[in-house]
């Protein structure tokens, strides 16, 4: 018997980690299973189970465990040979492709800052059948740790009745320029410039704290703390029932934090062309409060733009959690079996995304420069399998189709445009990670043996498809981090256009190194602090014979413990200045949280 739909995968290499599995459709677990609601399968034996929630600041991870024995099982579906110790297995599409992980989703990705990654499943290739694609074993890409608190909301969520259905949204008028009331002392994010005196140690040649910010009050059952949103002038970061604003050279207000009522529950990654954003935040306080609340923000002034609801959709469909999206002008607002798009500026309503063909629901949406959909078909049925689709913004209309086989599920879109897709096969054990091109065809599989180290963060009650960081990508190259904990790591350079290695660098410290984006030629990676170094920004070339490391920001060694000691974190490189952020906040009262740091020069 399947688990209810919306269960977190238990570790299974393969998925970038951020078991967000249970996807966008899946119903509410106390309901029956009903026909074309997807469920998700039972963790394979011997997986590991989700560690408890971690008292305070994480520790120094311990060295990861050896991957389970078992070799690879062929991929997708298509007609396959028994399996052998071949470099391939076949891929989700009927062509030799990687083998995606178990569970559905990359696995997640090192957890945060000093905590292990769960045990992987061996990165030795499969036995292949005669597709173009190849297929590998489920790898483990790590889990972010902001996932281990939310677990505990997962119960929370799928036993808790529904209120009645809010109205659709409607476009209210603007609250004015700077938001609501201004909070509390103990509510208000804390610090100065340098509140803890990190710079007071900094030696020769090493980066600057910009500033610093310590993180409002949470409660003591910790507390989202979603996006990080980076403008010519500011950086603006959600945390718990706020918005804050620090100028970017100095971390002054840049305009009065934004308090809402309720708990922020979602966020749009993406801000629109001229520094607009949206927010989700609760309905209420109780254990029936669904994520149905919309709010319009512009980052340049703090102004709040219009607001409206959320409706709960059809039967099995809900709000308990939603995921936004911006594409050009348009917003998409996804629930657990279907999608309402609004515009952006206004908050009109589009159009609905709804159930297509008999049996085929949308599961979860991924926007920025293209919007596209991913959908579970004929769920428990005997022709169950996910297709991918690319959307026109403006209509909903699809551009193309891509069904995957029976058995895969598209757990995580690494790369928008170029598409790059990572996906998985429970059963076999195995992962995918495929390009499609403009036309929704297969365009080459990563043929590369290796152990995916991209930082992923849980997929609850959604499958958060742009859900992993510390992966990048251009027109023509995938950059993917091999796993490692605290030792240091590789990034290796994927060819798009056959799947092939191009080069692979080394850390230059004994610390894992993650991709953050590329620019100008060359590929921007970060490398992680270790207790009593800083951390460092680093410039790879992208072409020409010789891709070593040069370093672009040395974080001060005296602020390694500060840097070190985010519970989860987000992080971007933006204008030769690099900004660290918590994505969750453990609600422990011992100490003050963390919230933003910026490094510069």
């Amino acid at each position: 018997m399947s688990q209810p739909p919306n269960q977190p995968p238990q570790g299974g290499f393969g998925a970038p980690q951020d078991p967000r599995q249970g996807g966008f459709g899946a119903p509410q677990p106390a309901q029956p299973p009903q026909q074309g609601a997807p469920q998700t399968p039972p963790p394979p034996q011997g997986a590991p189970q989700t560690p408890p929630p971690p008292q305070g600041p994480p520790q120094a991870p311990p060295p990861p465990q050896g991957p389970p024995a078992g070799a690879p099982q062929p991929g997708y579906g298509y007609p396959q040979q028994p399996a052998q110790q071949v470099p391939y297995a076949s891929g989700p599409y009927g062509q030799p492709q990687q083998q995606p992980g178990p569970y559905g989703y990359p696995q997640q990705p090192g957890q945060g800052y000093g905590y292990p990654a769960q045990p992987q499943y061996p990165g030795a290739p499969g036995a292949g059948s005669g597709n173009p694609f190849k297929g590998k074993p489920a790898l483990i890409i790590g889990a972010a740790v902001a996932a281990l608190l939310v677990i505990g909301g997962t119960v929370f969520a799928v036993t808790r009745g529904g209120d009645d259905d809010p109205k659709n949204p409607v476009s209210q008028g603007s609250d004015g320029p700077k938001g609501s009331e201004s909070p509390s002392a103990s509510e208000e994010s804390e610090g100065g410039a340098d509140p803890e005196n990190l710079n007071g140690g900094r030696q020769p040649g090493e980066a600057k704290i910009l500033w610093y910010k310590q993180a409002p009050d949470a409660p003591k059952s910790g507390a989202d703390a979603p996006g990080l949103w980076i403008t010519d002038k500011a950086a603006v970061k959600a945390a718990y029932k706020q918005i804050f604003a620090y100028n970017i050279t100095d971390g002054e207000e840049a305009w009065a934090p934004i308090s809402f009522p309720q708990k922020i529950c979602s966020v749009t990654p993406q801000k629109s062309s001229d520094n607009k954003v949206v927010v989700a935040y609760e309905s209420g306080s109780s254990d029936r409060a669904k994520c149905n609340k919309l709010q319009q923000v512009d980052l340049t002034t703090g102004a709040k733009g219009w607001s409206g609801s959320v409706s709960n959709g059809g039967l099995f469909d809900n709000t308990i959690k939603i995921e936004l999206s911006i594409t050009g002008n348009t917003l998409m607002v996804g629930r657990a079996q279907s999608g309402t798009a609004y515009d952006v500026n206004s908050g009109k309503k589009l159009y609905d995304k709804e159930r297509y063909g008999d049996k085929c629901f949308p599961a979860a949406f991924a926007g920025g420069e293209k919007l596209i959909a991913v959908s579970s078909c004929d769920a428990t049925g005997t022709d169950e399998h996910d297709e991918i689709q690319q959307l026109d913004p403006a209509t909903g209309k699809a551009k193309w189709t891509q069904r995957y086989d029976k058995g895969w599920q598209i757990a995580r879109v690494f790369s928008i445009d170029p598409l790059v897709v990572y996906s998985t096969n429970e059963d076999k054990k195995a992962w995918n990670i495929s390009t499609l091109g403009n036309d929704g065809k297969f365009r080459s599989e990563v043929g590369v043996d290796l152990k995916i180290g991209t930082e992923c963060g849980w997929a609850i009650l959604e499958r958060n498809l742009r859900g992993c960081a510390g992966v990048a990508a251009d027109a023509n190259t995938l950059y993917l981090p091999t796993e490692a904990t605290t030792t240091a790591n590789e990034i290796v350079a994927i060819d798009l256009a056959n799947g092939k290695e191009k080069w692979r660098v080394k850390s230059p410290a004994d610390e894992p190194m993650l991709p953050i984006k590329v620019e100008d030629g060359k590929l921007i990676a970060y490398v992680k602090p270790s207790y009593d170094a800083g951390g460092q920004v680093v410039a790879i070339p992208v072409t020409g014979s010789s891709h070593q490391p040069a370093k672009l920001l040395q974080n001060p060694a005296s602020a390694a413990s500060v840097e070190n000691g985010f519970f989860s974190r987000t992080y971007d490189w933006v204008d030769g200045r690099f900004y660290l952020a918590s994505t969750r906040l453990t609600g422990n009262d011992e100490s003050k949280e963390k919230l933003m740091l910026a490094f510069g020069k």
